[in-house]
């Protein structure tokens, strides 16, 4: 959920890690934003739990591009500073959230 705040404190951050051939960057920054939130919010909630866990890999997996985009033009994307070590790192950490979000709420065994 914090994360999700941070699309919205922190916008410029992720206005740079939007690739360019993404449309309306400031729109999917918002959007992916409140997603975030609704889905840290929705696994709180046992009703809805199963849905924001499979809501939340559903956005990691629309994320990606934005880390792929780090990795290959890091200056543009604002992240000239790091590490490659931790921009390729940040690629299959991805993956690793997917199973810790299903995995938190039950869903791998599913």
């Amino acid at each position: 959920m914090s994360a999700g705040i941070l699309h919205f404190t922190k916008t410029e951050f992720y206005l740079k890690i939007v690739p360019p051939y993404i449309p309306w960057h400031l729109a999917m920054v918002q959007i992916s934003g409140v997603c975030e939130i609704v889905g840290g919010i929705g696994l709180l909630l046992p009703q809805v739990r199963r849905a924001a866990a499979w809501g939340l890999v559903a956005l990691l997996i629309a994320v990606f591009p934005a880390n792929i985009y780090m990795v290959t033009d890091p200056v543009s994307a604002g992240a000239g500073s790091l590490s490659p070590v931790v921009l390729w790192g940040r690629l299959p950490l991805q993956f690793v959230f997917v199973w810790w979000v299903l995995w938190a709420t039950g869903q791998p065994n599913n």
